[in-house]
């Protein structure tokens, strides 16, 4: 038996109507976030009864989350609550089991080839393990995608490359290869990669988690530099409580593959409603 709260593949309905979901995310994230919401807009994430199963487990469970324009989005929760697994279903690296994901009010799930490439443009994605290619400078790293997804000229993506490495502070790095570099650096050039892709949303997976105590702030910084200034939206997987509390627009509790509870920083930091976030937050308070 399953309860109605958590639908079999079958039962799941078909990915609403665009405007009648826009309608109903506004009306229940408005008082959740610190977004400035303008009326009429959409979603640009839009995560409908999303599972996923990984042989006979569950992982995910029935997760329903919007994100809009611009908003950062915090996901915290314990050790294989679904947190990553979430991340890796919007972008298709993970296939769902059920339910939808939708980017701009298009349906990424089910889709492939060049349709998906396509709507893979709009997602970014920064890794707990940088994904570098390790024979190529940091400069290189950051105009490869550019040259092949997006089709710039070198001249253009070289230009766009000592931009973003010099906005995370590593314009003097430029042609050192990963392995001269120290863990945060090779993060921060992770970082100005994913956004010389110029995403509508970029996905942050634990980026601090692989790092030494002391290179975590470096990086803090540049995201919550990026966080402040920049024009996407970012869901970020992070065990950094300050980070969030002082960055989020909203703060989603997960575990169990279910989303638990979401709302304003200083709400769910200081008044959880649930047993379960309350006793989260105390155990690494």
């Amino acid at each position: 038996m399953h309860s109605k709260n958590r639908p079999c593949a079958a039962d799941v309905p078909p990915a609403m109507d665009a405007e009648k979901a826009a309608r109903l995310a506004f009306a229940h994230d408005l008082p959740l976030s610190r977004h400035h919401f303008v009326e009429g807009e959409h979603p640009v994430v839009r995560i409908e009864h999303l599972g996923k199963t990984f042989t006979d487990t569950p992982v995910l469970r029935d997760v329903n989350l919007n994100v809009w324009n611009g908003e950062i989005v915090v996901v915290l929760g314990p050790s294989g609550s679904g947190k990553s697994t979430m991340l890796r279903c919007i972008n298709l690296l993970e296939t769902p089991t059920q339910g939808h994901v939708l980017i701009r009010d298009q349906e990424i799930t089910g889709a492939s080839g060049a349709s998906l490439s396509l709507l893979r443009r709009d997602l970014g994605m920064v890794f707990q393990q940088f994904n570098l290619f390790p024979h190529l400078s940091a400069k290189e790293n950051v105009v490869i995608g550019q040259m092949k997804v997006l089709k710039k000229s070198r001249a253009e993506a070289e230009a766009e490359a000592m931009r973003q490495l010099a906005a995370v502070g590593l314009a003097d790095r430029a042609e050192f290869k990963p392995p001269q570099l120290s863990g945060g650096q090779q993060q921060r050039v992770a970082i100005a990669r994913a956004v010389a892709m110029h995403p509508k949303v970029l996905l942050f997976d634990e980026p601090t988690s692989a790092l030494d105590p002391e290179l975590v702030r470096d990086v803090l910084a540049v995201m919550r530099d990026l966080a402040l200034n920049g024009d996407m939206a970012m869901i970020v997987v992070t065990h950094e409580m300050g980070f969030a509390r002082e960055v989020a627009d909203r703060v989603v509790f997960m575990e169990g593959g279910v989303v638990v509870e979401q709302g304003l920083p200083n709400d769910v930091f200081d008044h959880p409603k649930e047993a379960r976030t309350k006793e989260f937050l105390g155990s690494i308070g």
